[in-house]
């Protein structure tokens, strides 16, 4: 095999994932990095999609590239599966950690990821300029949760930061350029471009594009890109600031639009010289992908019998967000009432979702970052059929739980209000039994329905139609009180008989 010549390989950027708790500072990090702002225009304050950015950071006595590529993972538990896949892509990680806060779970969360996805890490303590800002103390916590620090029982380096400020980032970018260089992360430029796709969407004018992230290799304009069975004409690469390049090498987060399909988010891509190539292996793709699609059809879970099916449909301007709702969604367990997700996908809500749930009984469409076209909402108030959107997932995931619960079936239960032991019977007529006893436990009142139990065993129902308390006509008799009563039931009501009061109540 012919060597490629030494200067096709070269040091290759860093592609460095930023985690931590919800909020403890990576989207201000980011901003700070690279100075703009993203945590203004998202709604919640939370980063909901996984981005790409890349950096020019010169770092002294440093020989590996001066750039850095940064991938956006959002905080929000529901996209767990996301973090791991950007820890997936990372060559470093930054793990972020509140000097007021310390440790939280989806610090160790975020931890584990890391950890599973065996890539060093740098800790950023962050918030140092906050009055309650504590960093032997955070020190101290992470050692407690197995993270230990250079100069604290470990050897994992850490720069203390302030993301508002910014005070140590430019620490932290050295940092990040040092673990680079000591990992020798190099490339080669002579090879057709593989690497991952971080997210894909589609857009009802330009079509479908995807966010991808170079690992080798180089995409010039005229090749085709396969990721899995999704394929693309190279006619024009687009960098992270969305201004057209001719070229792009590895580390660099490019866009791609012209996709046959919408490409699975965290497939791999490679890219080929020409058109034929590129359909051979996809060919080959699909050939397999289908072989595991019949070795899995078996697999279905059957539904109970007596289970209310919740059919929903949902609808995400991007990718990656679809599996995170349904994520969420699964979390959502009810007794008696079963979400079925009858279609997903990344679009606008249009005519043929409302038709489609239009045919489905008691159907909901949920939509997230994303718009409803007027005709979907014409067909929708027609027949019913439920169009919610959202911009916040949490509480995408609150309102579906609430909705579950209005909806299930509810089963009317008997429950015991209070009993008494008969002591004595004193006349009957027709149905009218007058009796005396004692109230064991609970409340008797006057119109209170009654299980008549003999040893045990319900023998018969009646009705309280009145109660006497020390020959008092009494609405009601409380706990260990001894009263006359007149039942109307059809059994006759014998001494040492136990009367059972009751209400149904829905359950």
């Amino acid at each position: 095999m012919k060597k490629p010549p030494a200067t096709s390989i070269v040091p290759r950027p860093p592609i460095v994932v930023i985690m931590g708790h919800i909020d403890h500072g990576k989207s201000s990090l980011l901003d700070y990095i690279r100075k703009s702002n993203v945590v203004a225009g998202e709604a919640g304050g939370i980063t909901q999609h996984l981005s790409a950015y890349e950096v020019e950071h010169k770092a002294k006595d440093i020989l590996a590239a001066n750039r850095i590529t940064f991938l956006d993972t959002p905080g929000h538990e529901a996209f767990s599966k996301m973090r791991a896949r950007g820890a997936g892509v990372a060559d470093i990680a930054v793990l972020v950690v509140s000097a007021e806060d310390g440790v939280k779970e989806q610090t160790k969360e975020a931890f584990r990821t890391i950890k599973e996805a065996g890539i060093p890490y740098i800790v950023a303590i962050n918030k140092i300029d906050k009055p309650n800002a504590n960093i032997e103390r955070t020190k101290q916590n992470l050692a407690e949760n197995e993270i230990y620090l250079e100069g604290f029982g470990g050897d994992v380096p850490f720069v203390p930061i302030s993301a508002k400020l910014g005070t140590g980032v430019p620490e932290l970018l050295d940092m990040m350029l040092l673990v680079a260089e000591m990992e020798n992360l190099t490339g080669d430029t002579s090879l057709p471009a593989e690497g991952i796709v971080v997210e894909a969407h589609v857009d009802t004018k330009r079509g479908t594009s995807a966010t991808l992230i170079i690992t080798n290799g180089t995409l010039k304009k005229g090749m085709f890109i396969l990721a899995e069975e999704a394929m693309s004409p190279i006619r024009a690469i687009e960098n992270f600031l969305g201004k057209q390049v001719s070229e792009a090498t590895f580390s660099s987060p490019i866009q791609i639009t012209g996709f046959d399909t919408l490409p699975a988010v965290g497939a791999t891509f490679h890219a080929y010289k020409n058109k034929k190539d590129a359909e051979k292996m996809q060919f080959e793709i699909s050939k397999t992908k289908g072989k595991e699609k019949t070795k899995g059809a078996a697999r279905i879970i059957p539904l109970a019998d007596d289970a209310l099916v919740v059919p929903v449909i949902i609808k995400t301007d991007v990718a990656g967000t679809l599996e995170a709702i349904e994520k969420e969604l699964e979390k959502i367990e009810r007794e008696r009432v079963v979400i079925k997700i009858i279609a997903k996908s990344v679009g606008v809500i249009g005519e043929n979702d409302a038709k489609l749930a239009a045919g489905s009984a008691g159907a909901i469409i949920l939509g997230f970052h994303t718009k409803v076209e007027r005709g979907a909402v014409d067909i929708a108030e027609r027949f019913g059929v439920t169009i919610k959107t959202f911009d916040i997932i949490y509480e995408l995931s609150a309102w579906v739980a609430e909705e579950l619960d209005r909806r299930t079936p509810k089963i009317m239960g008997e429950e015991v209000v209070g009993t008494a032991k008969i002591l004595k019977t004193f006349s009957a007529t027709k149905h009218k039994q007058v009796i005396g006893g004692k109230v064991v436990s609970g409340i008797l009142e006057v119109g209170a329905q009654v299980k008549i139990m003999r040893r045990e065993v319900e023998i018969g129902r009646g009705k309280i139609d009145g109660l006497q308390q020390q020959k008092l006509a009494s609405k009601k008799v409380e706990e260990g009180n001894e009263c006359g009563m007149m039942v109307d039931a059809k059994i006759e009501i014998a001494g040492g008989d136990v009367l059972e009061a009751f209400v149904m109540n829905a359950k």
